[in-house]
């Protein structure tokens, strides 16, 4: 049997990967060790957050499907950081264990062109450094033209608490021993990296009286475009809010040597944006406490997720660590934490399509690549079944840009920058983030959603609607005026705002801090829809932040547009220094622009290395 695709891994990386291969019309063929752990969420209840809600959104504006089922799953909807700009707001829902994986399985089944197959992939079938498909376990070898590897936290994978290793998956399925190995011999570099995730409690267990609150929005929000309400605000599930104590600090303290991680276990190297409570006491040593979400896994089960706790300690250090906590001195822990080590390779060895620069028509995505989280995880997917899709069919790759999404964003960084612990991705990392925000994702991407052909005519026509309307209302607003007549300026002082002296447009008038388009609708009728009139207010009220980054992305993209030729000898470079040599070999870019972000890379060489291009054009 021959597919054009295979995909190794059910994750959320998998799943992305394999619909979208399919949607596109290959025969496709996902490859998972247990059917029923596709689309598992093994780590937090959780879908978005800060920069990596954004992401979902890019998924959803591609054609992708993480969005879509988030909706589906959502107990609870938050839109984070409303008090500050656009550039940083972003959904993160609490979604049903159950549900999620639940809807992507029945999505993925009753999707044409798509396979699912249980097994274990042991060995790549490489001839003349192409990829010709896969070996199982069993010695069955199942052929294709391309195979995309998202085999997640399972390659070696190893489970600790404190002083015990065990060779195990995240739920303690059988881990995938080989194939790593055999990409070892293909001649990729193999790193350690490390994971970690906290308790679960039995809910009834929980004294909540000592806890916080926490409501979702009184308002609805969908990561989808699709804009369908599966949950309304009233009947959402709480979370709660908690804080170490001093008496946990010094139970972490006193046995800190029996965590796998300061008791020199462990050999992967773990994430540095989202530590172990261990970690955070040590290097954070001058904070009294740290808070701590607890969260609902399903309305199926009573697991309670305690969000910011994860741990490598023994299993008896853990219920000494857990009935310090308020509310929780009496807790029935379900579920000890550990933290997991596995397999990734090195992400520099990437072409920013995600093919691999070893093996042709072999491309990864996910937590092999050195990255953290389901959001990562799944927009490389995407990627990946996208560009895997248009390379058998002799088209152009789809390279999204840093000024045009996150998902670009973090692929740029993880093939020029490549990683030393568990990648995450953080508003920080986009130094075009006012034009990378949660409101506009389709307005971004939608088009190269349509060209590959993920986004079908109905909803491409809605979305050119949709633009068309943001136009016209703008146009609109610039073209009313209004003066400063009594009536006008006795209104703008009840909003309150400074009275008019001369006659201004709508538009200009909306840019005052304090203006907002209900305000405007006093004026003049406004018959658009809730995301029209927040795209027109953001636009008016962040124009001239906007046309600054825009100027700034624009002098980024003259430099993508100067290509390097694959065969460039950086040896016969004069003057380069002998590290930016060493980096511009081992990472090979492919324009002025992806140089110039390596590390080590100065300025100077750059400048060297463009005018040997000009030279030797």
């Amino acid at each position: 049997m021959k597919y054009e695709i295979i995909v190794v891994g059910g994750g959320h990386a998998g799943c992305e990967a394999a619909l979208s291969s399919a949607r596109l019309g290959h025969k496709t063929l996902l490859v998972t060790s247990n059917i029923n752990n596709i689309a598992d969420m093994p780590c937090n209840p959780s879908i978005g957050g800060p920069a990596k809600g954004i992401v979902v959104r890019e998924i959803d504006a591609l054609g992708g499907e993480m969005g879509k089922n988030a909706d589906k799953a959502a107990l609870q909807t938050k839109m984070l950081n409303t008090k500050k700009g656009p550039a940083v707001q972003a959904l993160r829902f609490q979604a049903d264990k159950i549900i999620y994986p639940k809807e992507m399985l029945k999505t993925l089944n009753s999707t044409q062109n798509l396979e699912i197959k249980e097994a274990m992939v042991e060995k790549l079938l490489v001839k003349d450094k192409k990829i010709e498909g896969v070996e199982l376990e069993d010695g069955e070898k199942i052929l294709a033209s391309a195979v995309i590897l998202t085999t997640g936290t399972y390659l070696k994978a190893v489970v600790l608490k404190g002083a015990t290793r065990k060779s195990s998956g995240p739920h303690g399925e059988k881990e995938s021993k080989y194939l790593s190995d055999s990409l070892k011999e293909l001649g990729f570099t193999i790193k350690r990296l490390k994971t970690g995730t906290p308790q679960r409690i039995d809910k009834n267990s929980i004294d909540y009286s000592k806890t916080q609150e926490e409501k979702g929005d009184s308002v609805t929000h969908t990561f989808s475009f699709d804009n369908i309400i599966y949950r309304q605000p009233e009947d959402q599930i709480s979370c709660h809010l908690i804080y170490t104590t001093e008496k946990t600090h010094e139970i972490i303290k006193e046995h800190l040597k029996e965590s796998s991680m300061y008791g020199g276990y462990v050999e992967g190297i773990g994430p540095r944006y989202c530590p172990s409570i261990e970690d955070k006491v040590v290097r954070f040593s001058d904070k009294e406490r740290h808070q701590l979400f607890l969260e609902p896994e399903s309305l199926y089960y009573d697991d309670i997720y305690i969000q910011g706790f994860s741990t490598s300690m023994p299993e008896q250090i853990q219920d000494l660590m857990v009935h310090s906590l308020p509310g929780l001195e009496h807790a029935k822990i379900l579920k000890y934490g550990y933290a997991i080590e596995y397999d990734a390779i090195d992400s520099k060895q990437l072409q920013r399509t995600l093919e691999t620069k070893i093996v042709e028509n072999l491309y990864t995505a996910g937590q092999i690549n050195g990255t953290s989280g389901y959001e990562e995880a799944a927009g490389q997917g995407l990627i990946a079944g996208i560009n895997a899709s248009l390379k058998l069919e002799g088209r152009e790759p789809l390279i999204l840009k840093r000024n045009e999404s996150y998902i670009g964003v973090l692929i740029d960084d993880l093939v020029t920058k490549g990683v030393k612990d568990p990648y995450r991705l953080l508003t920080s990392r986009a130094e075009y983030r006012l034009l990378l925000r949660n409101d506009n994702a389709d307005l971004r991407l939608r088009d190269y959603g349509y060209q590959v052909g993920l986004i079908n005519e109905e909803k491409y026509k809605e979305f050119y609607k949709k633009k068309e309307n943001i136009k016209e209302l703008e146009e609109l607003l610039k073209s009313t005026r209004i003066t400063p007549k009594k009536e006008i300026n006795e209104y703008i002082e009840t909003i309150p705002s400074t009275p008019l002296k001369d006659g201004i447009s709508l538009y200009d008038f909306l840019k005052r801090p304090e203006i907002t388009l209900e305000n405007i609708k006093h004026f003049i009728e406004l018959d658009y829809t809730k995301e029209e009139l927040e795209q027109v207010e953001i636009n008016a009220k962040y124009e001239g932040y906007i046309k600054k980054a825009n100027k700034e992305a624009a002098k980024m993209l003259s430099l993508e547009e100067k290509k390097i030729p694959e065969d460039i000898n950086y040896d016969k470079i004069p003057n380069l220094a002998s590290e930016a040599r060493q980096k511009l070999r081992e990472v090979r870019p492919t324009t002025i622009g992806q140089a110039s972000r390596i590390s080590g890379v100065n300025p100077a060489d750059i400048s060297i290395l463009m005018v040997y291009l000009r030279r030797n054009a």
